[in-house]
């Protein structure tokens, strides 16, 4: 590559860079609030925590590198237009064609990137995310097992330990069913035991007292008991795989295999292969995002006052690029046939960005146009 392509590539890469850490952080931080509260709330440490916020980090990603692209080549065109650079470059007999070849590279870069996250990285991180959601869904020991703290493991239950000794047992239980709105009660004991049984796991309560309030009759019924066992099986979901969801699926079986993988997760064939033409599709428009950036901006003569115009329609431009691929999606979720649509955005996209390019190199065409056309009226 030239002097300049280098030049404008590495630019492109910095700019890249910085507007990708920062969307990252900005997306990253609204999950992990998410995360934070679900998860704690459940009484798990900040290592879960900590594993839970990395396995999303690839989906993330995935997201903001196109709008990262984007926002790297307009800023990137705009500085070199406002130092003048790129006038100094046309002036040397540069076209538009030729100077959107680093940005082209910069986009097949970003795409390869976005390639990566979608069919290796994100399925991988989903497919573990799944089973870790699944082993604490099912963990009785970290959503229970919580001193200090009143957890709340289902509607309608509020369990409290005020200590936990190394022996496994648990001092002063305070256990609220209120399930039932009719039969209320309240199970409160000295110590208990977390045992495990092929019906469940229960928990053995010792020296206590239950407190049934009915509220229709409004009348309190206090028993007290040496033991008691309670069930808490039910209050314990068995999260079981019931089979791969579409994130953890890979690209081939959801285009090649849409049959079998339709029968087998009763999910319908044009859903399939929406996800896995998605896959392919979205990589690309991330080279459409940068090639409109740089092309937009290159429409209209140099000004003192900056290119906001052109930044503007570049903006515009890609929003409408964006919501014809949601029309394409709607189009292609409902028929197995028209798969092929969610390509439409990627070539309308290069079709504009040659389209722009080539105005670019006429500047006064659109003017001169209509002008003739008003002579000849």
């Amino acid at each position: 590559m030239a002097r300049f392509d280098r030049y404008l590539l590495s630019q492109l890469m910095v700019f890249f860079g910085f507007f990708a850490l920062v969307l990252v952080m900005v997306y990253w931080v609204n999950q992990a609030v998410l995360l934070f509260d679900r998860l704690i709330a459940d009484g798990q440490s900040a290592a879960v925590f900590l594993e839970f916020t990395a396995l999303t980090l690839p989906n993330v990603i995935r997201v903001v590198l196109p709008l990262a692209a984007f926002a790297a080549s307009v800023y990137a065109t705009n500085r070199l237009s406002s130092e003048s650079e790129l006038v100094v470059v046309q002036a040397m007999g540069f076209s538009s064609f030729r100077l959107a070849r680093s940005v082209l590279v910069f986009g097949l870069i970003v795409a390869f990137l976005t390639a990566i996250l979608s069919n290796i990285l994100v399925p991988i991180s989903e497919s573990r995310l799944s089973e870790r959601s699944a082993e604490i869904q099912n963990n009785i020991t970290a959503r229970f097992l919580t001193e200090g703290e009143f957890l709340h493991p289902t509607a309608g239950i509020t369990f409290y330990i005020r200590e936990i000794t190394p022996d496994g047992e648990l001092k002063d239980v305070f256990l609220s069913d209120r399930r039932n709105q009719d039969n209320q009660v309240i199970y409160t004991a000295k110590n208990a035991f977390l045992v495990r049984e092929d019906a469940g796991p229960k928990l053995v309560m010792f020296d206590g007292m239950a407190q049934t309030l009915s509220p229709r009759e409004k009348r309190l019924f206090t028993t007290s008991f040496s033991d008691f066992s309670y069930d808490i099986g039910s209050l314990i979901s068995d999260h079981k795989s019931t089979g791969p969801k579409l994130e953890e699926m890979s690209t081939s079986e959801l285009i090649f295999s849409t049959k079998a993988l339709s029968e087998e997760t009763g999910l319908a064939v044009p859903i399939l292969l929406y996800v896995g033409h998605e896959r392919i599709a979205q990589p690309l428009l991330a080279i459409v995002a940068a090639l409109i950036g740089f092309a937009t901006l290159l429409i209209g003569n140099f000004s003192r006052f900056g290119i906001m115009r052109q930044i503007m329609a570049a903006i515009l431009l890609l929003v409408l690029i964006r919501v014809m691929d949601s029309v394409m999606i709607e189009y292609a979720r409902r028929d197995a046939r028209y798969w092929w649509l969610l390509y439409v955005p990627v070539v309308v996209g290069f079709l504009l960005t040659a389209l722009l390019l080539w105005m670019s190199e006429r500047p006064g065409w659109l003017k001169r146009k209509f002008w003739r056309k008003e002579m000849a009226t």
